[in-house]
């Protein structure tokens, strides 16, 4: 008997609580719907006012269909389509009926048109189609929303070939001009290798024309002597008698030939100062 009376107890608890639950969910779910009437009445006049009322008929039931569906409205006339398109896609994922999910699904290809995403919206309009065949302003919005896809398509195909046309140009023009600079720089090497060419050979014309200058102070016998070379094995000319001093004419003639020669090696020295000499160009500030 006492079992009997605590299992009749136990069931009377439960329902108790099972009816509490309920009237808890149905109070919650009657503000929910007084926020959403109040919403309503607020969004011709203020979108963001309506908004807040939207977002309390939530917090009490966050899985309300009709709240989300508003909400996402609200969002529409603010111009927020990310906003609006995340609450209506939320409002049908919430929906209990196929007319509630076409309606979505409508609303949603209709934010993705304004939004100029195309190819999106037929995906959305083709899901409200698959809740309700028979709505014909979502197989026309369907057909525009196709041609505007189609339309986006050619031009981003037009785009991508202008792009690719361009840094083609651009990848040919970089190429004439690393060839153009190449040739530039083999030209440059070119000439400065024949700059160099031409200074050695004028190096060695200054020497050639220094030697004769320095042979023209010397006596004749100097001058044979530095013409056969210096070939050790040619017979040697005898010494000829030297007297035992020099005339006033051959004293004249050392002297002169000595100051020839210092003068020459004076300007070979300035000529070698001024070859080394290097100007800086001024610089811009």
């Amino acid at each position: 008997m006492k079992q009997l009376l605590a299992i009749l107890l136990l069931f009377t608890t439960v329902f108790s609580f099972a009816q509490e639950e309920d009237k808890a969910q149905f109070l919650a779910l009657k503000k929910a719907n007084n926020f959403v009437y109040q919403g309503n009445n607020l969004l011709d006049e203020d979108a963001v006012a309506a908004e807040m009322e939207y977002r309390k008929a939530l917090s009490e039931r966050p899985n309300l269909a009709v709240g989300s569906y508003n909400l996402g409205t609200s969002y529409i006339k603010q111009g927020n389509f990310d906003e609006a398109i995340y609450r209506l896609e939320a409002a049908a994922k919430s929906a209990t009926s196929k007319a509630e999910k076409h309606k979505a699904y409508h609303n949603i290809g209709n934010v993705l048109m304004q939004a100029k995403k195309c190819q999106e919206a037929v995906d959305a309009y083709k899901n409200a189609l698959r809740n309700n065949p028979s709505d014909d302003e979502t197989r026309y919005n369907l057909a525009v929303a196709k041609d505007c896809a189609e339309q986006q398509k050619d031009q981003n195909q037009d785009e991508n070939q202008d792009n690719k046309d361009e840094n083609k140009d651009k990848k040919d023009q970089q190429e004439n001009d690393e060839n153009k600079e190449n040739q530039d720089n083999q030209d440059n090497q070119d000439q400065e290798g024949d700059n160099q060419d031409d200074k050695k050979d004028e190096g060695d014309q200054d020497n050639k024309e220094g030697e004769d200058k320095e042979d023209e102070g010397k006596p004749e016998e100097d001058k044979k002597d530095k013409g056969d070379g210096g070939d050790e094995e040619r017979e040697q000319p005898k010494p000829q008698p030297q007297p035992g001093q020099l005339s006033p004419q051959q004293i004249k003639n050392l002297l002169e030939a000595m100051n020839n020669q210092e003068q020459k090696v004076q300007e070979k020295m300035n000529a070698e100062k001024q070859k080394g000499v290097i100007i800086q160009s001024d610089k811009d500030w």
